[in-house]
C-alpha cells in the first residue's frame, strides 16, 4: 500500500489471543470496536476494541493501533490471520489514494489549437478583405463564403495526421533504442512532452536508489572500524564474550560495589571509565538485540524481515561479526555470542520507531545473569539529548562526518537498569497500558524515564545503495534547467543524507528545513524567510505540507518553484499527486513524475508527463506510466536526447506544413485581387493534392527520420544538457 517492499510488524488484539490459545469457537467471540471515518492517510490509525476477558469475564478496553491493521493488498509473510473487515469499497485507503486516469495532451498540441484558431481568424479576416475591395457587389455573401473556402489551405487538414504518425515513429525509436534498454512508451501521443520538462517529481526508495544497506562504518569513542580492520573487531569480541556474561557487567559490578559501600542505589550517580574493549562488546549486542527485525527460513535459508531495511542491514553485520541472531518472537531474543555460546533475553518492554521519536528502545533481561539493561536506538538528534553530556558534542561532529560522505547514521546507548528501579519504572509501565485515553503519550512518558544519562556506545554508518549513474544523471538533468522535487514517505534524516549522496544538494547549496509546523502564522513566517534565500534547497516534512496545501499552497509553491530542488518527506500518496497538480498550477511549467512503487500512481498520473521504473515494487508504476524505463539513469537519454530532438522535429514539422499551406493561400490570394476578385482557383484539385502529399513529403520525412543518422554516439545526451537549458532560457 506503502509502495515499500520492507517487512512491516502487525500485531493481533491482546484479547482476542487468550481466547484462540484455549481453541474457544470463534463464533463466541464477544465485542465491539470503534474506529474512525475512512480518511486518506495511511499512516495513521486510532481504535478501540470492547471486549470480555475470557477467564475473568471482565470488560476490557484495547486502543488499536496502526500495529494492528492489515491494509488491502496486503501480503502475510508467516501464519494465518482472522480479521475483521472495517472499510470496504471506496473507503478503503486504496482507493482513497487512487485517481482516476486521463488522457494527456501535449503542450504542443494545445499550442497548435491556439495557432490553428487564429489562422482560422485570419482566413475570414482575409477573405471579408477581399469581399470589402470588390466593392460588395452581386452575391457578395456567397463570395466570401467562396473566399474561405478558396483559402482554407491556410488550414492545413494534413498538419495532424503529419505530427500523429511523426510522434508514433518516435514513440517507436524511444522503445527501440539500444541505450535505454526496456523503455516502452505506452502514451504515443506526447512523446515530444519529453522535451518540455521543467520539473522532475522523483520518489526516492527504488528510484533515487536501490533499496539496497550496506555496513559501512562503526564509530566508537576510541576507535572506528571498517571493512579493512574487521578481523580486529572479531578478535575483541571473542575475547569479551568468554570473560563476561551478558552486557555491562562491569557496570553491574560498579553499582554493586557502590550500594554495599555507600548504600545508594542511585545509579546515575555512577562514574568511572570503562572498558573500551566492553564497549565494543555492548555495541555490537546491542546491533543484535535492539531492533523488530524477524528472522524466518525460506528454502532452508535463514533471511531477516523488518520494516526497516536498515535494521536488517544491521543485523546481517552483527552476524558477520559472529553474534548471529537466532529466534525472535514477542517475548524473548536468542542470538549466539562470538564465543559460540547462547545468549537469552527476555524482552521486558519494547519502545518502536515513530516518525516523532525518531528512536526505538527495548528492555531486556539477560537470562543467564539476570541483569536488566535498556538499550537505544535512533536518529543522532533524538539520542543525542539522552546520552551523558560528556559524549553529546561527539555524537553530533561524528554524525556529521559521517553525513557528509552520504551515509545514514544511527546512534546506539545503553543504561544498565538496577531491580530495585525496574520494580518501580513497571507500575508505571503498567498504568500507561491500562490508560484509556492519552495511552500513546502515557508510554512515551514511561520511556523517558529509563532514557536518562544513558552510556553512549557508537554509531553506525549505513550505505543506502543508490541507482547507477546516479549522479550524473542528475548533475546532466540540472545543467539542462530542470529543477528535481524529492517526494518520499521515508524521514526527514534519511531523505536529507539521500540528497547529498544523490547529488541532489549541490556543496554550494544550504537547506532550509520546515519540519513539524501546523501553525499558519509561523509557516507564513518561515515561507517567507525562504523567500529571501539564494541556492538554498527546500525540506519540509508531511506534517507541515499537510497544513501548507490546506490554506498556504499559491504562497508556498510560488516561492517552493523557484527553489533550485525540494525534497518533501513523510509524503502520502495523496499528497505526491496533489504537489504535482500545484507545481503545475502556478509554475507554469511542465511537470514530470517518476516512480516505482504502487504509491507512486497518484502522482505519476497527475503529472503532464509520467515515467514508471520496473523494479523490486513491481510494475504498477509502469503500467501506470506513458514512458517506462528500467532505472533512473535511462532518463538521461530519454529527456536530454529524445524529449529535446522529438520537441525541436515537432515543431519544425509544424512549421513546414504550416508554411506549406500558407505559401498557397498566399498565391490565391494574389491571384484573386489580380484578376479583379475573381472566385476561381489558381491550381486544379490533382495538384493541390499532389503538393500536399508527394511534391513535399521529403522533407516531413526528414524530419521524422532525422534522429536515426545520429544516435549512434552513446554519449549524445551529455553533448545536449546544456544546450536544452540554453534552448528553454531563450
Amino acid at each position: 500500500m506503502d509502495g515499500e517492499t520492507d517487512w512491516k510488524l502487525r500485531r493481533p488484539i491482546r484479547c482476542t489471543q487468550k481466547h484462540f490459545e484455549k481453541r474457544h469457537d470463534i463464533s463466541k467471540l464477544d465485542g465491539i470496536i470503534r474506529f474512525p471515518a475512512p480518511h486518506v492517510n495511511i499512516y495513521e490509525f486510532e481504535g478501540v476494541f470492547e471486549g470480555t476477558d475470557e477467564e475473568t469475564k471482565e470488560k476490557v478496553n484495547e486502543f488499536l493501533s496502526l500495529e494492528n491493521t492489515l491494509w488491502a493488498n496486503t501480503a502475510v509473510a508467516s501464519g494465518s490471520v482472522i480479521a475483521v473487515v472495517l472499510y470496504t469499497g471506496k473507503e478503503t485507503r486504496m482507493a482513497l489514494n487512487s485517481r482516476s486516469a486521463r488522457s494527456k495532451i501535449g503542450k504542443t498540441d494545445l499550442e497548435l489549437n491556439a495557432i490553428s484558431k487564429r489562422l482560422f481568424v485570419f482566413m475570414i479576416v482575409l477573405s471579408m478583405v477581399l469581399v470589402v475591395l470588390r466593392g460588395f457587389r452581386g452575391e457578395f455573401y456567397l463570395d466570401f463564403f467562396k473566399y474561405v473556402l478558396l483559402l482554407s489551405s491556410i488550414i492545413s487538414i494534413s498538419l495532424r495526421v503529419n505530427l500523429d504518425f511523426a510522434k508514433a515513429v518516435f514513440s517507436y525509436k524511444i522503445s527501440k533504442d539500444p541505450n535505454i534498454p526496456g523503455a516502452l512508451a505506452r502514451n504515443s501521443s506526447i512523446p515530444e512532452e519529453l522535451g518540455r520538462i521543467s520539473y522532475l517529481l522523483t520518489d526516492k526508495t527504488g528510484t533515487l536508489t536501490k533499496n539496497e544497506m550496506k555496513f559501512k562504518r562503526l564509530v566508537l569513542e576510541h576507535i572506528q572500524f571498517e571493512e579493512e580492520n574487521l578481523p580486529l573487531l572479531v578478535k575483541i569480541l571473542q575475547k569479551q564474550a568468554e570473560k563476561s556474561s551478558g552486557p555491562m557487567k562491569d557496570v553491574e559490578d560498579k553499582y554493586t560495589e557502590l550500594v554495599n559501600k555507600e548504600g545508594s542505589k542511585n545509579v546515575r550517580a555512577i562514574k568511572f571509565r570503562r572498558d573500551k574493549d566492553l564497549i565494543v562488546r555492548d555495541l555490537v549486542t546491542a546491533l543484535a538485540v535492539c531492533h523488530n527485525v524477524t528472522p524466518l527460513e525460506e528454502d532452508g535459508v535463514k533471511i531477516f524481515h523488518a520494516s526497516s531495511p536498515d535494521e536488517v542491514a544491521l543485523v546481517n553485520f552483527a552476524g558477520e561479526i559472529k553474534f548471529k541472531l537466532l529466534e525472535r518472537d514477542a517475548t524473548e531474543i536468542k542470538i549466539e555470542n562470538a564465543a559460540g555460546r547462547l545468549e537469552i533475553y527476555k524482552i521486558l518492554a519494547i519502545f518502536p520507531f515513530t516518525s516523532e521519536s525518531k528512536r526505538m528502545g527495548i528492555l531486556v533481561r539477560h537470562a543467564e545473569s539476570g541483569r536488566i539493561v535498556f538499550f537505544l536506538k535512533g536518529a543522532d538528534s533524538a539520542v543525542y539529548p539522552k546520552v551523558k553530556e560528556v559524549y553529546r558534542s561527539l555524537v553530533m561532529d561524528e554524525c556529521e562526518s559521517l553525513a557528509r560522505t552520504g551515509l545514514r547514521t544511527m546512534v546506539l546507548a545503553a543504561r544498565y537498569i538496577p531491580e530495585s528501579e525496574y520494580e518501580e519504572w513497571k507500575k508505571v509501565w503498567d498504568q500507561a497500558n491500562m490508560s484509556l485515553s492519552d495511552r500513546n503519550t502515557q508510554i512515551r512518558k514511561a520511556g523517558d524515564l529509563l532514557e536518562q544519562d544513558m552510556d553512549f556506545l557508537g554509531i553506525t554508518g549505513v550505505e543506502d545503495k543508490l541507482q547507477d549513474d546516479i549522479n550524473d544523471s542528475i548533475e546532466s538533468l540540472r545543467n539542462a534547467g530542470i529543477k528535481i522535487w524529492m517526494l518520499t514517505g521515508d524521514k526527514v534524516e534519511t531523505a536529507k543524507c539521500v540528497a547529498v549522496a544523490c547529488g541532489l544538494k549541490a556543496l554550494s547549496h544550504q537547506i532550509f528545513e520546515i519540519k513539524e509546523n501546523t501553525d499558519d502564522l509561523s509557516l507564513m513566517n518561515q515561507i517567507n524567510e525562504f523567500s529571501n534565500k539564494q541556492n538554498t534547497i527546500l525540506l519540509i516534512d508531511g506534517v507541515s505540507l499537510g497544513r501548507i496545501l490546506e490554506h498556504h499552497s499559491e504562497l508556498f509553491f510560488r516561492y517552493a518553484a523557484q527553489a533550485p530542488a525540494v525534497i518533501c518527506c513523510r509524503c502520502m500518496p495523496t499528497q505526491k499527486a496533489l504537489i504535482a497538480e500545484m507545481v503545475k498550477r502556478y509554475s507554469g511549467g511542465r511537470v514530470a513524475g517518476i516512480g516505482d512503487g504502487g504509491n507512486d500512481v497518484g502522482m505519476i498520473q497527475a503529472a503532464d508527463v509520467g515515467i514508471g521504473i520496473v523494479g523490486k515494487e513491481g510494475k504498477q508504476a509502469s503500467l501506470a506510466s506513458d514512458f517506462s524505463i528500467n532505472q533512473f539513469s535511462h532518463i538521461k537519454s530519454l529527456i536530454l536526447w529524445h524529449g529535446r530532438l522529438y520537441y525541436k522535429n515537432s515543431a519544425k514539422l509544424s512549421q513546414f506544413v504550416i508554411h506549406r499551406g500558407l505559401v498557397i493561400s498566399f498565391i490565391q490570394a494574389l491571384f484573386i485581387a489580380t484578376f479583379y476578385f475573381v472566385t476561381i482557383p489558381i491550381y486544379n484539385g490533382w495538384l493541390m493534392i499532389g503538393y500536399s502529399t508527394i511534391y513535399t513529403m521529403f522533407p516531413v520525412l526528414c524530419l521524422v527520420i532525422y534522429s536515426d543518422f545520429i544516435a549512434s554516439d552513446k554519449h549524445y545526451a551529455d553533448r545536449y544538457s546544456t544546450k536544452m537549458c540554453l534552448e528553454r532560457k531563450l
